[in-house]
C-alpha cells in the first residue's frame, strides 16, 4: 500500500514570497526552472506570478518543495544563483543528508572585488569544516575539487581575521625532480611555473597590489617542499641545555634543551640537511651564530615594539641587505624572558663570597694565607659571614687575611678552610689575570649565578649614570676568562653585556701611594644591562644609585650583520616550548619551527613517505596544515611510494587529524570535467587486473 501512495500523483502550489524576486529564483527566461524540470522529468510545472504549481509523484513532489525552501532561503541572503548551485542543491536533496543545501550555498569564507568564496558542494562544505575544526586536515580528490581553493581561501581568512601571522604554500617541484639548479633564471623564476596555481589563487582573494609586498615581507612565503628543509644550523653549532652546552649535531628526540622562557622544552624532531650554505648571523654585542639561509629568526621592529605588536618571523636571507633603518638596527631579537634553568648542584663555597674572592681577593699562592682587599667595611663583614670557619685580621688600611677561626674549626684542622676550597675549585694559585668563575657555578642555579655576579660586580664593578637615562652597570677585569664568564652570567639571566679593551701598552700609569705602578695586562670593561626583577649589587651605596636612576633599562639585542661562511653539514631541531624558540650560541634565541602559521602542501601525492614524516612535523603551535592531493595521479619515479597513499594508515588513531574525501560530482569546473572523472573511474574498474597493476607501478 506504502508503494501504491508513493506511485499517486499529488499536486501542490508553491507560494514564492514578495520579498524574493521570482527571477533571481528562477532565472533569467525561466533559466533555473528549466534545470528544475530536466531534473524532475516526472513533473510538471506551471508558474504564474509568485506561484509555482507542480504537479507528479508524491516524493518528487515534496522534493521539489524542500528544494524551492532552500532556493528562497539563499536568494534573501544576497547569495546568488546559478544553474549549477541549483543542480548541486538538488543532488543533496536526493543525497538525504541531514545538511540542508542552503547552508553550504551561503557558507562564505571569504569576498574580494564583489566576488564571494564558498563551497559548493556537500563534500566541499565537510571538508571547509574540517579545517576549523582540525589541526591538520586532507583533502584528497581528483582535479577541479577545489581543494587547493579552499585552503588558500581558509588561510587568507585566517590571515585577515589574525588567526595565523603568516601564510605557508608549497608542493613538490618532483617535475625537476626537486632539483632546480639545471634551470635558467634566478631561484624564483625557477621554482615559478611549479608554483603558479597558488599565486593565481592569491590573487584571485586579495587585492593584486598586496600580494607581492606580503611575500616581500615575508607574511606569505610560497617555496617548492624542498625548500622547507632548509631551516638548519651548523651541526657543530652549540644549543643549551639544562646540562651545559651541546652540539645541535648531537641532539636526539627527548633530549631537553632550554627555550626562550629558561625552561628545559623536549626536542621533537631531528632533521639531517645535508651540506648547506650557511651564514653567520652576529649581533651588537658581539654574539654570533651560523645558520642556513631559510633558518627561521623571531624579530622585531621599532614600530611593532612600540605598537607592541608579537614577534614576526623571518628567515636569514629575507633580512640580508636590510638590517638597518636609517642609523638604527632594524631588527631586535627577544632575549631570555627568565633566567636559563640549569640542573642545580650544591656548591663548596657561598657564590656571593667566592664572587667578592674573585674580586678583591689574593688567591695566588704568593703567601701562605689569602687576603682581602677593600675600603668597605660592609664588604668585609659580608665575606666573613658567607665563609665559615673564617675570621678577617685587618693588617692595614684596607687589607685583611682571611684566617681560620679557631674557635669555630676543630682544632686539629690545619688546613685553611678557604685554601682548601679554592684548590678544589682549581682557583688557588690563580692571579688577577688567571682568574675565573669555575663551570660548577656558571651552569647552576639562577640564585647561585645571581650571587656569583654581585660579588663581582659590588668588587669590580659599578652602577654608571647619565642625565635623564636609565643606569647602566660596568664591570672591569684584566682575565679573559673572568670578562667571558661574566659575559656568560649576564645572559644566561637575560641580560646584555658588552665589551671593550683598555691596552694596557702605552697607557698612562696609575698611581698607588703616589708611586707610579704600570699597567701589566690589558684591561676589559664590560657594560651590562640586566632584566628588571635582577639587582646587579648588595653593597648599599651602589645598590642606592642603581634604584635611584630607575634600574638598568630594558636589555635589547639586534641583528649587527649577516655575512656568507661557506658550506657545512646542517640539521635542525623542533622543539616542544609553545614560542618555538631555543638557546643557540651566544644566548641566540632562534626557531626553525612553523608557528602561528597556516601552511597548505599541495599536489601532496609527489612527496614521498620521508618527505611526508618532515613537513608535518614541522608544525608549531598555533598553526594548522592542509594537505591537499590526487592519489590517481602519482608522479614520483618508480620505485618510490607516494607518502599520501599511506599516510592515513600512519596516522589512524591520531587525534585533531581529519582525512576528507572529494569525489567527481564535487568537481567545480566545467561539468564536463566531472564526467571525464567519473569516465576514467570506470574504465579504470573495467580494466584487468594486471593492467591496472602495470600503471599503478608507472605511477608511483
Amino acid at each position: 500500500m506504502a508503494a501504491m501512495a508513493e506511485t499517486q500523483p499529488a499536486e501542490h502550489t508553491i507560494v514564492v514570497p514578495p520579498s524574493v524576486p521570482m527571477v533571481a529564483l528562477l532565472g533569467s527566461g525561466d533559466e533555473y526552472l528549466r534545470v528544475i524540470e530536466r531534473a524532475f522529468p516526472d513533473v510538471d510545472f506551471l508558474g504564474r506570478g509568485n506561484e509555482v504549481k507542480v504537479q507528479g509523484p508524491q516524493p518528487e513532489v515534496a522534493l521539489i518543495e524542500r528544494l524551492f525552501d532552500e532556493l528562497v532561503v539563499v536568494v534573501r541572503t544576497g547569495a546568488p544563483l546559478s544553474a549549477d548551485s541549483v543542480r548541486r542543491s538538488i543532488d543533496m536533496l536526493r543525497a538525504d543528508t541531514l545538511t540542508r543545501p542552503a547552508d553550504v550555498l551561503t557558507a562564505d569564507i571569504l569576498s574580494n572585488r564583489g566576488r564571494a568564496i564558498r563551497p559548493k558542494t556537500l563534500n566541499q562544505k565537510r571538508y571547509v569544516d574540517a579545517i576549523d575544526r582540525h589541526t591538520i586536515t586532507f583533502g584528497i580528490g581528483p582535479a577541479g575539487t577545489g581543494k587547493t581553493y579552499l585552503a588558500v581561501a581558509k588561510a587568507v581568512q585566517a590571515l585577515q581575521t589574525k588567526q595565523v601571522n603568516r601564510i605557508i604554500l608549497t608542493r613538490p617541484a618532483v617535475e625537476a625532480g626537486e632539483r632546480l639548479g639545471f634551470l635558467p633564471g634566478t631561484l624564483y623564476e625557477k621554482i615559478d611555473p611549479y608554483l603558479r596555481p597558488l599565486y593565481d589563487a592569491l590573487r584571485d582573494m586579495l587585492d593584486p597590489d598586496l600580494v607581492p609586498k606580503l611575500l616581500t615581507d615575508g607574511v606569505i612565503e610560497v617555496a617548492p617542499l624542498a625548500y622547507m628543509r632548509g631551516r638548519a644550523q651548523d651541526v657543530n653549532s652549540k644549543v643549551l641545555t639544562p646540562g651545559g652546552w651541546r652540539p645541535i649535531g648531537q641532539l636526539e628526540v627527548g633530549d631537553l634543551v632550554v627555550g626562550s622562557d629558561g625552561v628545559p622544552t623536549p626536542v621533537l624532531g631531528v632533521f639531517p640537511q645535508g651540506r648547506k650554505e650557511i651564514f653567520r648571523v652576529s649581533t651588537q654585542d658581539g654574539a654570533s651564530t651560523l645558520a642556513s639561509g631559510d633558518h627561521l629568526w623571531a624579530v622585531s621592529t621599532r614600530d611593532d615594539v612600540r605598537r607592541g605588536k608579537p614577534h614576526r618571523v623571518l628567515k636569514t636571507m629575507e633580512m640580508i641587505g636590510n638590517l638597518r633603518a636609517a642609523h638604527y638596527h632594524r631588527y631586535e631579537l627577544p632575549v631570555l624572558s627568565a633566567p636559563a634553568e640549569f640542573y642545580p648542584t650544591q656548591v663548596p663555597m657561598d657564590p656571593y663570597a667566592l664572587g667578592l674572592m674573585l674580586g678583591d681577593g689574593c688567591l695566588s699562592g704568593s703567601q701562605r694565607t689569602p687576603s682581602f682587599t677593600t675600603a668597605d667595611v660592609e664588604l668585609g663583614e659580608r665575606l666573613a659571614v658567607g665563609l665559615p670557619g673564617i675570621r678577617l685580621r685587618h693588617t692595614d688600611r684596607f687589607n685583611h687575611l682571611v684566617l681560620r677561626d679557631r674557635e669555630q674549626t676543630d682544632v686539629l684542622t690545619r688546613t685553611n678552610p678557604l685554601v682548601a676550597v679554592a684548590r678544589e675549585l682549581g682557583l688557588w694559585g690563580t692571579k688577577s689575570s688567571t682568574k675565573f668563575v669555575p663551570e660548577l657555578y656558571l651552569y647552576n642555579s639562577a640564585e647561585v649565578r645571581i650571587g656569583i655576579l654581585q660579588g663581582l660586580l659590588d668588587t669590580d664593578g659599578g652602577p654608571v649614570t647619565q642625565a635623564n637615562r636609565t643606569c647602566r652597570v660596568q664591570y672591569c677585569t684584566t682575565s679573559t676568562r673572568l670578562r667571558d664568564d661574566v659575559v656568560f652570567l649576564v645572559r644566561s639571566l637575560g641580560g646584555v653585556a658588552y665589551w671593550r679593551t683598555r691596552v694596557a701598552e702605552g697607557r698612562k700609569p696609575g698611581l698607588a701611594n703616589g708611586r707610579p705602578v704600570p699597567y701589566n695586562h690589558d684591561a676589559y670593561v664590560v657594560d651590562i644591562r640586566l632584566p628588571a626583577g635582577i639587582e646587579p649589587f648588595r653593597l648599599e651605596r651602589k645598590a642606592d644609585k642603581y634604584r635611584e636612576f630607575g634600574g638598568g633599562g630594558r636589555p635589547m639585542r639586534f641583528i649587527h650583520s649577516i655575512e656568507p661562511a661557506g658550506t657545512a653539514e646542517c640539521v635542525c631541531i623542533q622543539v616542544g616550548a609553545v614560542d618555538s624558540l631555543y638557546v643557540t650560541e651566544d644566548f641566540l634565541l632562534t626557531h626553525n619551527t612553523l608557528s602561528d602559521s597556516f601552511i597548505i602542501l599541495d599536489e601532496a601525492q609527489n612527496t614521498s613517505a620521508e618527505q611526508m614524516k618532515m613537513f608535518l612535523t614541522r608544525l608549531g603551535f598555533g598553526s594548522k596544515i592542509v594537505v591537499t592531493g590526487d592519489v590517481t595521479q602519482v608522479d614520483l619515479p618508480s620505485g618510490t611510494s607516494s607518502g599520501l597513499r599511506i599516510i592515513q594508515q600512519i596516522l589512524e588513531g591520531v587525534g585533531d587529524v581529519s582525512f576528507n574525501w572529494l569525489q567527481s560530482t564535487d568537481v567545480v569546473r566545467h561539468r564536463l570535467v566531472g564526467d571525464i572523472v567519473e569516465a576514467y573511474g570506470r574504465w579504470d574498474a573495467e580494466q584487468p587486473q594486471t593492467q591496472n597493476a602495470n600503471r599503478g607501478r608507472g605511477r608511483r
